[in-house]
Protein backbone atom coordinates (compact mmCIF):
# COMPACT_ATOMS: atom_id res chain seq x y z
CA UNK A 1 0.00 0.00 0.00
CA UNK A 2 1.43 3.29 -0.78
CA UNK A 3 1.54 5.91 2.58
CA UNK A 4 3.08 8.80 3.42
CA UNK A 5 6.75 8.70 4.25
CA UNK A 6 5.83 9.69 8.33
CA UNK A 7 4.14 7.00 8.66
CA UNK A 8 6.58 4.44 8.15
CA UNK A 9 9.18 6.57 9.64
CA UNK A 10 7.31 7.52 12.79
CA UNK A 11 7.08 3.69 13.44
CA UNK A 12 10.51 2.59 12.41
CA UNK A 13 11.31 5.52 14.90
CA UNK A 14 9.24 4.27 17.51
CA UNK A 15 10.67 0.33 17.58
CA UNK A 16 14.28 0.74 16.12
CA UNK A 17 14.74 0.32 13.61
CA UNK A 18 15.57 2.22 10.12
CA UNK A 19 13.48 2.07 6.95
CA UNK A 20 15.71 1.57 3.63
CA UNK A 21 15.17 4.73 1.36
CA UNK A 22 16.24 3.33 -2.56
CA UNK A 23 16.82 5.16 -5.74
CA UNK A 24 15.38 4.36 -8.65
CA UNK A 25 17.62 5.01 -11.67
CA UNK A 26 15.25 3.43 -14.10
CA UNK A 27 11.48 1.46 -14.73
CA UNK A 28 13.13 -1.36 -14.69
CA UNK A 29 14.07 -1.38 -11.36
CA UNK A 30 11.18 -0.89 -9.68
CA UNK A 31 9.69 -4.52 -9.47
CA UNK A 32 12.87 -5.65 -7.21
CA UNK A 33 12.26 -2.91 -5.27
CA UNK A 34 9.09 -4.46 -4.23
CA UNK A 35 9.49 -7.71 -4.10
CA UNK A 36 12.82 -7.23 -2.10
CA UNK A 37 10.76 -5.26 0.65
CA UNK A 38 7.76 -7.92 0.51
CA UNK A 39 10.31 -10.65 0.69
CA UNK A 40 11.86 -9.03 3.99
CA UNK A 41 8.18 -8.20 5.39
CA UNK A 42 9.50 -4.69 5.29
CA UNK A 43 8.30 -1.08 4.34
CA UNK A 44 10.18 0.82 2.06
CA UNK A 45 10.80 4.18 0.27
CA UNK A 46 11.41 4.89 -3.05
CA UNK A 47 13.24 7.83 -3.94
CA UNK A 48 13.25 9.72 -6.62
CA UNK A 49 16.20 12.26 -7.74
CA UNK A 50 14.92 15.51 -10.08
CA UNK A 51 16.75 13.71 -13.02
CA UNK A 52 15.02 10.69 -13.16
CA UNK A 53 11.77 12.70 -12.41
CA UNK A 54 13.08 14.48 -15.45
CA UNK A 55 13.46 11.27 -17.43
CA UNK A 56 10.40 9.04 -16.49
CA UNK A 57 8.37 11.91 -15.80
CA UNK A 58 6.14 12.10 -12.53
CA UNK A 59 2.72 10.97 -13.47
CA UNK A 60 3.87 7.63 -14.90
CA UNK A 61 6.51 7.19 -11.84
CA UNK A 62 3.35 7.69 -9.73
CA UNK A 63 1.12 5.39 -11.87
CA UNK A 64 3.75 2.33 -11.54
CA UNK A 65 4.60 2.66 -7.89
CA UNK A 66 0.94 2.72 -6.77
CA UNK A 67 -0.02 -0.32 -9.17
CA UNK A 68 2.57 -2.60 -7.34
CA UNK A 69 2.08 -1.13 -4.00
CA UNK A 70 -2.03 -1.68 -4.33
CA UNK A 71 -0.92 -5.12 -5.03
CA UNK A 72 1.75 -5.33 -2.01
CA UNK A 73 0.91 -6.29 1.65
CA UNK A 74 4.29 -4.05 2.81
CA UNK A 75 4.00 -0.15 3.29
CA UNK A 76 5.25 1.79 0.41
CA UNK A 77 6.25 5.57 -0.21
CA UNK A 78 6.97 7.41 -2.71
CA UNK A 79 9.42 10.15 -2.23
CA UNK A 80 11.28 12.88 -4.71
CA UNK A 81 14.68 13.40 -3.12
CA UNK A 82 16.87 16.47 -2.90
CA UNK A 83 15.33 18.93 -4.77
CA UNK A 84 15.60 22.77 -4.29
CA UNK A 85 13.18 24.05 -6.94
CA UNK A 86 10.32 24.53 -5.01
CA UNK A 87 7.75 24.62 -8.29
CA UNK A 88 8.65 21.49 -9.19
CA UNK A 89 8.37 19.66 -5.78
CA UNK A 90 4.83 21.32 -5.62
CA UNK A 91 3.90 19.26 -8.94
CA UNK A 92 5.33 16.07 -7.22
CA UNK A 93 3.04 16.48 -4.60
CA UNK A 94 -0.10 17.30 -7.28
CA UNK A 95 1.21 14.04 -8.71
CA UNK A 96 0.80 12.12 -5.91
CA UNK A 97 4.03 11.55 -4.30
CA UNK A 98 3.53 10.64 -0.84
CA UNK A 99 6.63 12.39 0.38
CA UNK A 100 9.01 15.18 -0.78
CA UNK A 101 12.71 16.68 -0.06
CA UNK A 102 13.02 20.03 0.08
CA UNK A 103 16.47 20.89 -0.31
CA UNK A 104 18.03 24.40 0.80
CA UNK A 105 20.77 23.71 2.26
CA UNK A 106 23.22 25.71 0.60
CA UNK A 107 20.93 28.65 1.81
CA UNK A 108 21.67 30.96 5.05
CA UNK A 109 19.67 29.11 7.78
CA UNK A 110 16.65 31.55 8.01
CA UNK A 111 16.27 31.29 4.17
CA UNK A 112 16.36 27.48 4.11
CA UNK A 113 13.15 28.01 7.14
CA UNK A 114 11.51 29.95 4.86
CA UNK A 115 11.77 27.65 1.86
CA UNK A 116 10.99 24.83 3.56
CA UNK A 117 7.77 26.22 5.44
CA UNK A 118 6.76 27.31 2.21
CA UNK A 119 6.79 23.52 0.97
CA UNK A 120 5.16 22.15 4.67
CA UNK A 121 2.51 24.80 4.15
CA UNK A 122 1.43 23.10 0.45
CA UNK A 123 2.15 19.88 1.09
CA UNK A 124 0.23 19.51 4.58
CA UNK A 125 -3.35 19.35 2.73
CA UNK A 126 -2.42 16.87 0.62
CA UNK A 127 -0.92 14.51 3.61
CA UNK A 128 2.40 14.34 2.20
CA UNK A 129 5.71 14.11 4.22
CA UNK A 130 8.31 16.84 4.06
CA UNK A 131 11.98 16.14 4.42
CA UNK A 132 14.71 19.00 4.72
CA UNK A 133 18.23 18.93 5.16
CA UNK A 134 20.35 21.27 7.82
CA UNK A 135 24.14 21.21 7.05
CA UNK A 136 26.37 20.01 3.79
CA UNK A 137 26.37 16.39 2.71
CA UNK A 138 29.00 16.70 -0.02
CA UNK A 139 29.79 14.33 -2.82
CA UNK A 140 27.60 13.44 -6.12
CA UNK A 141 23.92 12.52 -6.92
CA UNK A 142 22.66 11.31 -9.80
CA UNK A 143 25.36 12.93 -11.43
CA UNK A 144 25.34 16.17 -9.96
CA UNK A 145 28.15 17.45 -7.66
CA UNK A 146 26.74 18.87 -4.54
CA UNK A 147 29.05 20.32 -1.92
CA UNK A 148 32.63 19.68 -1.74
CA UNK A 149 33.32 19.51 1.69
CA UNK A 150 30.97 18.03 4.64
CA UNK A 151 29.61 20.73 6.66
CA UNK A 152 28.51 19.41 10.07
CA UNK A 153 25.47 19.66 11.39
CA UNK A 154 25.12 22.22 14.15
CA UNK A 155 22.91 20.55 16.81
CA UNK A 156 21.71 24.58 17.46
CA UNK A 157 20.93 25.19 14.20
CA UNK A 158 19.09 21.67 13.85
CA UNK A 159 16.67 22.01 16.56
CA UNK A 160 15.86 25.87 15.88
CA UNK A 161 15.11 24.67 11.93
CA UNK A 162 12.62 22.06 13.28
CA UNK A 163 11.37 24.29 15.54
CA UNK A 164 10.37 26.81 13.18
CA UNK A 165 9.11 24.13 10.15
CA UNK A 166 8.24 21.02 12.04
CA UNK A 167 9.07 18.92 9.35
CA UNK A 168 8.53 15.42 9.28
CA UNK A 169 12.08 14.22 8.93
CA UNK A 170 15.15 15.92 8.84
CA UNK A 171 18.79 15.28 7.06
CA UNK A 172 21.73 15.78 8.68
CA UNK A 173 25.61 16.28 8.03
CA UNK A 174 27.69 13.60 9.99
CA UNK A 175 30.40 12.66 8.12
CA UNK A 176 28.58 10.37 5.11
CA UNK A 177 28.72 11.73 1.37
CA UNK A 178 26.80 11.33 -1.38
CA UNK A 179 28.50 9.04 -4.47
CA UNK A 180 30.83 7.03 -2.00
CA UNK A 181 31.81 3.74 -2.96
CA UNK A 182 35.07 2.65 -2.82
CA UNK A 183 35.54 3.68 0.88
CA UNK A 184 33.67 3.87 4.02
CA UNK A 185 32.90 7.19 5.50
CA UNK A 186 33.67 8.75 9.50
CA UNK A 187 30.78 9.13 11.04
CA UNK A 188 30.72 12.01 13.63
CA UNK A 189 28.40 10.40 16.18
CA UNK A 190 29.10 13.05 19.20
CA UNK A 191 27.17 15.08 16.74
CA UNK A 192 24.25 12.96 15.86
CA UNK A 193 24.10 12.51 19.83
CA UNK A 194 23.05 15.98 20.12
CA UNK A 195 21.25 16.06 17.66
CA UNK A 196 18.94 13.39 18.53
CA UNK A 197 18.33 14.25 21.95
CA UNK A 198 16.94 18.08 21.05
CA UNK A 199 15.41 16.64 17.80
CA UNK A 200 12.74 14.94 17.95
CA UNK A 201 11.52 13.46 14.66
CA UNK A 202 12.91 10.73 12.73
CA UNK A 203 16.57 11.77 11.32
CA UNK A 204 17.87 10.64 7.87
CA UNK A 205 21.49 10.17 6.82
CA UNK A 206 22.09 10.50 2.87
CA UNK A 207 24.86 8.76 1.43
CA UNK A 208 24.37 5.21 2.86
CA UNK A 209 26.24 3.45 0.22
CA UNK A 210 29.97 4.61 1.91
CA UNK A 211 28.69 3.64 5.57
CA UNK A 212 29.53 -0.16 7.05
CA UNK A 213 27.16 -2.04 8.73
CA UNK A 214 28.62 -2.00 12.13
CA UNK A 215 28.07 2.12 11.96
CA UNK A 216 24.29 1.63 11.11
CA UNK A 217 23.28 -0.17 14.40
CA UNK A 218 24.81 2.48 16.19
CA UNK A 219 23.07 5.50 13.76
CA UNK A 220 19.42 3.73 14.43
CA UNK A 221 20.49 3.79 18.29
CA UNK A 222 20.95 7.40 18.07
CA UNK A 223 17.75 8.34 15.79
CA UNK A 224 18.38 8.20 12.29
CA UNK A 225 15.35 6.12 10.80
CA UNK A 226 16.09 6.49 7.14
CA UNK A 227 19.22 5.27 5.31
CA UNK A 228 19.43 6.47 1.50
CA UNK A 229 21.06 4.12 -0.91
CA UNK A 230 21.38 4.88 -4.76
CA UNK A 231 25.30 4.63 -6.19
CA UNK A 232 25.57 1.31 -5.04
CA UNK A 233 22.41 -0.07 -6.70
CA UNK A 234 23.67 2.06 -9.91
CA UNK A 235 26.97 0.82 -9.62
CA UNK A 236 25.83 -2.54 -9.62
CA UNK A 237 22.76 -2.67 -11.82
CA UNK A 238 25.30 -1.27 -14.77
CA UNK A 239 27.55 -3.51 -13.62
CA UNK A 240 25.79 -6.93 -14.22
CA UNK A 241 24.75 -5.59 -17.91
CA UNK A 242 28.04 -5.16 -18.87
CA UNK A 243 28.71 -8.68 -17.25
CA UNK A 244 25.56 -9.91 -19.22
CA UNK A 245 26.27 -8.75 -22.26
CA UNK A 246 29.91 -9.92 -22.97
CA UNK A 247 29.15 -13.35 -21.87
CA UNK A 248 25.74 -13.43 -23.99
CA UNK A 249 25.16 -14.30 -27.26
CA UNK A 250 23.24 -11.86 -29.14
CA UNK A 251 19.51 -12.04 -28.02
CA UNK A 252 16.39 -10.82 -29.59
CA UNK A 253 15.12 -10.23 -26.07
CA UNK A 254 16.22 -7.27 -23.75
CA UNK A 255 14.15 -9.13 -20.89
CA UNK A 256 17.05 -11.76 -20.50
CA UNK A 257 19.97 -9.08 -20.46
CA UNK A 258 17.77 -6.88 -17.60
CA UNK A 259 16.73 -9.58 -15.79
CA UNK A 260 20.09 -10.94 -13.87
CA UNK A 261 20.42 -7.09 -13.58
CA UNK A 262 17.12 -6.45 -11.75
CA UNK A 263 18.06 -9.87 -9.24
CA UNK A 264 21.51 -8.40 -8.38
CA UNK A 265 19.41 -5.15 -7.04
CA UNK A 266 16.81 -7.06 -5.21
CA UNK A 267 19.32 -9.17 -3.14
CA UNK A 268 21.30 -5.85 -2.79
CA UNK A 269 18.39 -4.10 -1.18
CA UNK A 270 17.11 -7.10 0.74
CA UNK A 271 20.79 -7.39 2.26
CA UNK A 272 20.51 -3.34 3.01
CA UNK A 273 16.78 -3.88 4.42
CA UNK A 274 18.21 -6.83 6.93
CA UNK A 275 20.71 -5.10 8.24
CA UNK A 276 18.56 -1.71 8.82
CA UNK A 277 16.10 -3.85 10.86
CA UNK A 278 18.04 -6.36 12.28
CA UNK A 279 14.70 -7.08 14.01
CA UNK A 280 12.44 -9.15 11.64
CA UNK A 281 9.46 -6.85 13.22
CA UNK A 282 7.13 -7.60 10.28
CA UNK A 283 7.89 -11.25 10.12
Amino acid sequence: MLVPLHEILNEAKKEGYAVGSFNLHCMEMLPSFIEAAEEQHSPISIQISHGTANYIGLDLIKAMVETLAAKSNVKVALHLDHNSDVNFIKKAVQAGFTSVMIDGSDLPLEENIAVTKEVVDFARPYNVSVEAEVGAIGGTEDGVSLKEDVDFTKPNDAAYFYEQTKVDALAISIGSSHGQYRSKSKLNFAVLQEISERVEIPLVLHGGTGVSYDDIQELIHYGIAKINIGTELNVRYIEEGKKTFSESPLENSLRKVLIPCNNRVKNIVKEKIEHFSKAPLYK
